[in-house]
């Protein structure tokens, strides 16, 4: 096998091309050991295995939000609908009160959920994996939303920006 040359770079022509990937938007949320609500936007949610029931989502190292997550050893999905876009740059924000205004109720877990979420995932910390500049975080699911929750469009974001999906495309 021919090995392909080292390819140069730099960070933001990476992250660039990144963009061109749609994905959907989550807040992974928690409660801390004081039990204050705590959370974060994250766009690299996946599901990894359906038995057992396992998720996977990636944050930086630098994230304050995440150690507090890994202190209490839990943290709920919350997969946000197509009109959270508001919601989904709060909680990209740093150093402010990400949860003011913002409706939510508890899990029987403790986590908090967030209203108007498309569904939500409660989960028990599984797996941590250091990768870079990232944690890889693999999560337990001990509880989901009800199936009646499951309806409406995603949010999405691409290229640098959030969209909705338009109405199912038909092939010809």
């Amino acid at each position: 096998m021919t090995e392909l040359p080292r390819p140069v770079f730099d960070d933001r022509t990476f992250r660039d091309a990144l963009g061109h990937y749609a994905s959907g938007i989550t807040v992974i949320s928690g409660l801390t050991a004081a039990g204050t609500p705590t959370g974060f936007t994250c766009q690299s949610f996946y599901s990894v295995s359906i038995t057992p029931p396992l998720v996977s989502f990636s944050v930086g190292v630098g994230s304050t939000s995440y150690p507090l997550l890994r202190d209490i050893g839990r943290f709920a999905v919350n997969v946000l609908a197509g009109d959270q876009h508001e919601l989904a740059s709060q909680f990209a924000r740093s150093g402010a009160d990400k949860w003011e205004g913002v409706e939510w109720s508890r899990s029987t877990n403790g986590s908090p959920i967030i209203a108007g979420s498309l569904m939500w995932l409660d989960c028990d910390l599984h797996a941590e994996h250091p990768a870079g500049d990232h944690f890889m975080v693999v999560g337990r699911v001990v509880q989901m939303s009800p199936r009646e929750w499951h309806t409406g469009e995603p949010l999405l974001y691409f290229r640098g920006r959030f969209h909705h999906l338009s109405p199912t495309w038909e092939p010809a």
